[in-house]
């Protein structure tokens, strides 16, 4: 029995590539494990050692499906690359998980991809009509079959040619026999960086604490639109597209990238300080303690606690060894599930009035569950603050969240959302008050450099597959 809806969106998944390095799989193991938070329910690698590729796939944690030392020597070379999968919708199935690995005329080609293509569908039809027999249902095996079917003579040219057929926000990473490719869409709404390994090869990856595992150096973000080419002859890039304003996706900077990372030259740490600083000063509120819901909302917490000048407490314990799964098929163990992942420190909680801050509420569920375990705790008072706007809409690229009629915010005033998780009062950070966070003046200034869907409904690439979306 799968566990009730989580009160969280989900990123969808992390790709790591590694380029001129001995033991490149290990390398992509360990980066992966630092991208686990991006995806939990698959993990595969896929190593080239000049004469043959290797892969291998699992259903799992990647400590689940790499955890044996053997299962690296099975895949040896100086190139892989790597993915983490996060399901969505469905089961998981082996046979969507990444990286995917097919026989063309130049050679083998494996190819791994981050985010959602939102004319999957369209294309996918056209080119069963064509003859092309899918596999699986990801977004990933449009782009090889695009590439399978491409005139153009090099991978390079193939690969162009089927980004200018797609749509959607993307990061991609392939590896041929020659060559590592890293590309992202042209309004860079998904992340990618370039880290130099200190043995002298090269390295993709989702997020910059993948680099950090593997001792490899940033050199900088892959740009909107880039084409990073890199070989023996070093790194090469291309623009294939016009120039369009970056769209980055605002909620790397809330939830999904870890708070270790560097995102687009800034610390995601620091960001998420500064947006709990903001939410104190729009939302201050007499209370005794600052409370975060772990592990998102530390940073946020700590923020709005210095800001009030109010102590900061971890009040709820997060347990880091629970699945996603439970045990019993109950209504007892699924009303009680969210005890195996948090518990209330009564010790900070009796007799207080609470603040509690987190990321984001989307369904609501959870954040019922925990303020009923505060309540329980003896807290006096409970008010929640949020360093989001209100998720009122569903996205279309690269992020598991529900349809937009089970979005508490989308169907419900912040009064009445307060009502439904039980608090005292309940404030979300503005869209001014979250630009802020990020040095710019407001909204109005920043609404073009970044995409904020979710909160907005300003969808920055058009919804092709709308009725009937895929998921990488």
């Amino acid at each position: 029995m799968q566990a009730e809806p989580s009160n969280r969106p989900y990123e969808e998944c992390g790709v790591v590539g590694i380029w001129g390095a001995p033991g490149a799989a290990g390398l992509a193991a360990l980066g992966l494990h630092a991208l686990q938070h991006r995806g939990q329910e698959a993990a595969g690698i896929v190593s080239h050692d000049e004469s043959r590729f290797y892969q291998r796939k699992g259903l799992g944690l990647v400590g689940d499906v790499f955890g044996d030392p053997r299962d690296i020597a099975q895949l040896p070379g100086d190139c892989a690359i790597g993915h983490n999968r996060y399901a969505t919708t469905g089961a998981t199935l082996l046979r969507n998980v990444q990286p995917l690995f097919a026989d063309f005329e130049f050679g083998g080609l494996a190819v791994a991809h981050n985010g959602n293509l939102t004319n999957a569908q369209t294309l996918r039809q056209a080119l069963v009509k064509r003859g092309c027999i899918f596999q699986s249902t990801t977004d990933t095996e449009v782009f090889v079959h695009l590439i399978a079917i491409s005139l153009y003579s090099t991978v390079k040219e193939r690969l162009i040619d089927a980004a200018k057929q797609v749509k959607g926000a993307y990061s991609v990473v392939c590896l041929d026999q020659d060559t590592l490719i890293g590309l992202r869409d042209p309004l860079g709404v998904r992340p990618l960086v370039l880290g130099k390994l200190a043995e002298g090869g090269w390295m993709l990856a989702s997020e910059t604490c993948a680099l950090e595992i593997v001792g490899a150096e940033f050199v900088r973000d892959v740009e909107p639109g880039e084409l990073v080419v890199i070989d023996k002859s070093g790194v090469t890039s291309c623009r294939p597209f016009k120039n369009t304003a970056s769209r980055f996706c605002v909620f790397e900077y809330i939830y999904f990238s870890r708070p270790d990372s560097q995102v687009e030259g800034r610390s995601v740490y620091q960001a998420r300080k500064q947006i709990g600083v903001e939410l104190a000063k729009e939302s201050p509120i007499p209370a005794d303690v600052i409370v975060p819901v772990p592990d998102s909302g530390v940073p946020s917490a700590m923020g709005y606690a210095a800001e009030s000048k109010l102590p900061f407490e971890m009040g709820i314990i997060r347990n880091h060894y629970v699945g996603r799964t439970f045990i019993e098929p109950t209504d007892q163990i699924r009303h009680l599930g969210v005890r195996m992942k948090h518990s209330a420190n009564h010790s900070v909680l009796a007799g207080k009035r609470v603040v509690l801050v987190d990321d984001s509420i989307v369904r609501g569920t959870t954040s019922r569950k925990i303020v009923d375990m505060v309540r329980a705790a003896g807290a006096t008072e409970v008010h929640m603050r949020i360093s989001s706007p209100p998720t009122k809409h569903p996205c279309f690229y690269g992020i598991d969240t529900p349809e937009e009629s089970k979005l508490l915010a989308a169907t419900h005033s912040v009064e009445e959302m307060a009502k439904v998780i039980g608090v005292d009062s309940l404030a979300f950070i503005s869209f001014d008050g979250l630009y802020r966070a990020l040095n710019h003046v407001n909204r109005s200034e920043a609404s073009h450099r970044y995409c904020d869907a979710c909160f907005t409904s300003d969808y920055p690439v058009e919804l092709v597959d709308r009725e009937g979306r895929l998921i990488a």
